[in-house]
């Protein structure tokens, strides 16, 4: 089925069965309007996720698996140009970190449940995703002591406040003091929280620089395996390929909020709304019933 769902009599008639499809309008939001798709660069760890949590997803011929996202997504490259496009198109849809949140665009409900950290612990939200970070085997010991950091009470008393931390057995951090610069690199999504690790860790250890640079988890762990960075951020699994020159370590668990613009009445989704919106079979805001 194409986009033309919600358009052509017929079709439309069978989606209201399935879908639960609604004339119904607000003064300031009609609901007649084409839903706008927003989605994440090939290479993203956040659209990686995200089409695996929501099934957007097929088999291919080589036994691997076919992203089956509508060709009609608009893509964005980063998860802030992702947000101030929803933040500007009243109608349009997309996904991003749980810690990105903020006031200038809406989370949505997925499966009666609210994108946030306790939902995740409690398992009632179901959009959840790993973060990591990667290094080499013959990384640097002011690589090595910002890990430490990071997985310590310290650095997970960080995590904990945007995200879901992950090492309940943690010790305080006890402190290398080691000195030097390390570049870290790679998704967009991990960045925020690893720029507050980056503060916590300096105002300790004033001695060390830490360089941050932002694109996608892809590009973070090559450019790890590169040489490029000390240490990659990835916000998805590794590839077979990249356990055998990297080494993984979780930091944190993060959710994946759907996200839509302020003044959308939809306050809820099923998954299998998610899907139908981002494989093209919902076309209209009016086949999303409330």
């Amino acid at each position: 089925m194409n986009k033309t769902v919600c358009l052509l009599p017929v079709i439309a008639a069978l989606a209201a069965v399935f879908y639960g499809c609604s004339s119904a309008s607000l003064a300031s939001f009609d609901r007649a309007k084409d839903i706008s798709v927003v989605s994440r660069e090939d290479g993203s760890g956040t659209r990686i996720a995200f089409i695996g949590i929501f099934g957007i997803e097929a088999k291919s011929a080589d036994g691997g698996r076919k992203d089956m996202s509508t060709k009609e997504a608009i893509i964005k490259k980063d998860t802030g140009v992702l947000m101030a496009a929803i933040a500007g198109n009243k109608y349009s849809i997309g996904y991003i970190s749980l810690g990105a949140l903020n006031d200038t665009i809406k989370a949505v409900q997925i499966e009666g449940a609210s994108a946030s950290a306790a939902n995740i612990k409690n398992g009632s939200y179901p959009a959840a995703r790993p973060f990591y970070i990667a290094t080499k085997a013959d990384a640097s010991r002011l690589a090595n002591d910002f890990i430490s950091f990071i997985l310590s009470l310290d650095g997970q008393a960080v995590v904990a406040k945007y995200y879901v931390d992950v090492d309940g057995s943690a010790l305080a951090y006890s402190g290398g003091k080691a000195s030097g610069k390390i570049v870290v690199g790679g998704s967009s999504s991990v960045s925020p929280v690893m720029e507050k690790l980056k503060e916590a860790y300096i105002k300790i250890n004033p001695g060390a620089t830490i360089e941050i640079q932002q694109s996608d988890s892809s590009s973070g762990l090559k450019g790890t395996i590169d040489g490029n960075f000390d240490i990659g951020m990835a916000s998805r699994e590794f590839k077979d390929s990249e356990k055998e020159k990297l080494i993984a370590t979780l930091i944190a668990v993060d959710g994946i909020a759907i996200i839509v613009h302020k003044d959308n009445p939809v306050s809820s989704l099923t998954k299998e709304q998610v899907n139908a919106i981002y494989t093209g079979r919902i076309s209209k805001w009016s086949c999303i019933h409330q």
